[in-house]
């Protein structure tokens, strides 16, 4: 009886890494679905910016837009299953040391596609959006005149 309850603890150790493999698996799966469906999403949003406007230029927009996003979000995804896979189920140093890579790689490639995708870098996007356009809209709200 006392090899099997010493065997416990280790059993217990290996369904919660067990379980954590599984839910980063599940993450790789998600995130793998998320670019296949924006591959296809994509695709479709080509081909209606294309009929609209007869473009291909438009449509070529559209698959670069679509797709980014999706890419971004798939990215991101795949890194949470990587962060879960690292910590919870092999945490070793060489381990560690490959995801910080993985993760500054990801992150130069989603900070790269942002800027792809909107135009200008994350820090000059206050200037174009956010702050600067309410500010913009309550000025001109201030101009109207009551009815």
């Amino acid at each position: 009886m006392t090899l099997l309850a010493g065997a416990e603890p280790a059993e217990a150790g290996m369904t919660f890494m067990t379980a954590m493999d599984h839910v980063a698996q599940a993450f790789e799966v998600l995130g793998t679905a998320v670019l296949v469906v924006g591959v296809l999403w994509s695709a479709v949003l080509a081909v209606v910016a294309w009929r609209r406007t007869g473009s291909a230029s438009r449509a070529y927009t559209a698959v670069r837009q679509g797709f980014g996003g999706a890419l971004l979000l798939g990215l991101e995804v795949l890194v949470a299953a990587d962060l879960i896979r690292t910590v919870a189920v092999s945490p070793t140093v060489t381990n560690v040391l490959v995801l910080g890579l993985i993760v500054l790689i990801r992150t130069f490639l989603s900070f790269s596609l942002e800027i792809e995708i909107d135009g200008v870098a994350p820090w000059r996007r206050a200037l174009i959006g956010g702050a600067s356009t309410a500010v913009q809209t309550s000025k001109a709200t201030d101009r109207q005149e009551p009815h």
